[in-house]
């Protein structure tokens, strides 16, 4: 219980760190696209198409907060109110990816400003451009990406573009590391790189040396932080589940690494990118979703069923099983949250190629620009920042210290293919309320009631067509404290406690539950599915009767499974 009263202040206090300059960055205009003072002539052709885009998804005009439950009592205020009402204490929930490749990854081809101008076009806000941890790039990629990435931040105003990188995590898989833009963002980086990296280091392997060095490196991160050489650094670990190389310690050592007052890793990818890769021949790759075909080898943990190689329903099995391992990190009390990316490297049905036989990426850093191929490729297994995955995140402005923090405190929720077009939940009892990633502090026995509204599909998606909710799940578990075994990959009270069929497939829908008289510490989470696949969970159906169903290899559209997660809130009596 007292972990998950120390979850409650510790990382709700963090952006105090940074008050002056975040301050002063939220106050910043708003991007221009969402501005409805800016005429559309004023707009140029990009900001056009993102305010089509808002339009379409019934995000502009009506607005973008979500009034009804934040700063408006009112039970019957609608969901998205107009954008005046942020300055009452709503977010603004802007979409983005943290996992995204360019030409400076040995397995990529896109310039910066090509992934940049689609994410833009896919309605991102903010993305993070991470390529590849190793020798090549620590030497020369660090430094020579900055110019492209403050070329994008130029031309694509309305575009928060992080430089970070995929780190290979000593001991372990990949991971997001990404900064807050200043002066000295390559230096930390490339010191980060050139002394973390596993495969800059040789330090593959899962062993307890290696371990260590992976929690020297958050560590190295928290300090350049500290020592305002940066303002706010980040780490989220990709595709957790896909080797089996992520131990359950692996994860919590990350977590507890650098304290709750400078939490540097705050979550994993909650699904993975490479959606593409289950379109069956001969209109795809034929390989899994996620490129989840993986088997166990040397360095897995052996306590994963080999199930867990798998996607479900497109999500890694890390999520998506109703008390498996996330649920074990959220009955802990501390803060983990899911995210849904791209992994964009080679997008499906595009027409680039990398550019000419003489791209040298170990001499230079970087394989020159792409060029037209002529013809469309389909056996690729990405989509575009946007495309399909997105990560919202709610932020107190348009900022990049105000996405960190929206992201430090776990106000995301994610989806594919445009399931939803917006999502607002709150617990609220003892007049008092919390939203994702928050937690409510009531007294023992208060009556305390969870409420959702979703807003539904605004338009068709880039598939063609407009999706349709069918049922959102309301998983709750208790909060049981600091795990005995840090192995421990089960949570035994997680459980769906109420599902609800949508039946309307326009505008808003408001789900409300009563969590009773609560006496115990507890958290909710939420998910929802177009209704097209599901199974009983690996956990049984008194846990989860209607789950995500393990996805097949070699046949598994990724455009007729679609689901939306939530991270947790936190429901604290005292």
């Amino acid at each position: 219980m007292g972990h998950g009263h120390a979850h409650g202040h510790g990382h709700h206090h963090h952006g105090h760190d940074h008050d002056h300059d975040h301050e002063h960055e939220a106050a910043a205009a708003l991007p221009a696209a969402f501005d409805s003072s800016v005429p559309d002539e004023a707009l140029t052709p990009e900001q056009q198409s993102r305010r089509g885009l808002l339009r379409r998804a019934g995000l502009l005009g009506a607005g973008l907060t979500a009034a009804s439950v934040l700063g408006q009592a009112a039970a019957t205020a609608p969901a998205y109110a107009g954008t005046n009402s942020r300055k009452r204490g709503g977010f603004l929930w802007l979409a983005g990816d943290h996992h995204i490749h360019t030409q400076y990854s040995s397995d990529g081809k896109y310039r910066v400003v090509d992934q940049v101008r689609q994410g833009a076009r896919h309605g991102m806000d903010w993305m993070v451009i991470t390529d590849h941890g190793n020798a090549t790039h620590a030497k020369i990629g660090v430094e020579k990406v900055n110019p492209d990435i403050k070329e994008a931040r130029a031309a694509y105003e309305d575009t928060l573009v992080f430089q970070g990188l995929e780190w290979n995590i000593p001991a372990a898989e990949h991971g997001t590391v990404f900064v807050h833009p200043g002066k000295n963002e390559v230096a930390v980086l490339k010191q980060f790189e050139t002394d973390y990296d596993g495969s800059v280091k040789g330090a593959s392997d899962s062993t307890p040396a290696n371990e260590a060095l992976a929690i020297a490196g958050l560590g190295f991160l928290a300090e350049q932080v500290q020592r305002r050489k940066i303002k706010d650094a980040l780490m989220l670990a990709n595709h957790p589940a896909r080797r089996g190389v992520d131990s359950p310690h692996e994860i919590r050592g990350w977590r507890d690494a650098t304290g709750a007052d400078r939490q540097i890793a705050v979550g994993f990818e909650g699904a993975p990118g490479h959606q593409a890769a289950g379109l069956p021949a001969p209109l795809g790759m034929a390989r899994a979703r996620g490129i989840y075909d993986n088997n166990p080898n040397a360095n897995s943990f052996p306590g994963y069923p080999l199930e867990s190689y798998r996607t479900w329903g497109g999500f890694d099995w890390m999520t998506s099983t109703v008390g498996g391992l996330w649920d074990s990190l959220l009955a802990e009390g501390k803060p983990w949250w899911i995210t849904a990316n791209s992994d964009s490297h080679q997008v499906y049905a595009d027409t680039a190629v990398r550019g000419g036989p003489d791209s040298d990426y170990a001499a230079n850093g970087k394989h020159t620009d792409p060029v037209y191929g002529g013809k469309i490729d389909i056996t690729q297994g990405d989509y575009w920042p946007g495309q399909y995955s997105r990560t919202h995140v709610g932020a107190d402005g348009f900022s990049y210290a105000a996405v960190m923090d929206g992201i430090r405190a776990g106000r995301i929720w994610v989806d594919h293919g445009r399931l939803i077009s917006g999502l607002d939940v709150r617990v609220s009892g003892g007049s008092r309320w919390a939203t994702l990633g928050g937690a409510l502090h009531v007294k023992k026995g208060t009556k305390v009631t969870l409420t959702v509204d979703v807003a539904l599909a605004g338009g068709p998606n880039w598939a063609g067509f407009i999706p349709k909710l069918a049922r959102v799940d309301f998983i709750q578990g208790d909060v049981t404290g600091a795990a005995a075994d840090k192995d421990t990959f089960t949570a035994p009270t997680a459980k769906v406690v109420k599902s609800y069929e949508v039946n309307k497939s326009t505008g808003t829908v408001r789900l409300t539950y009563e969590l009773g008289q609560v006496d115990r510490p507890l958290y909710v989470r939420l998910r929802g599915s177009d209704g097209n696949r599901s199974a009983v969970g690996p956990m049984g159906a008194a846990v989860d009767p209607a789950g995500p169903a393990i996805d097949v290899v070699g046949d598994a559209d990724p455009w007729r499974d679609l689901w939306f997660y939530s991270n947790p809130v936190w429901v604290l009596p005292s």
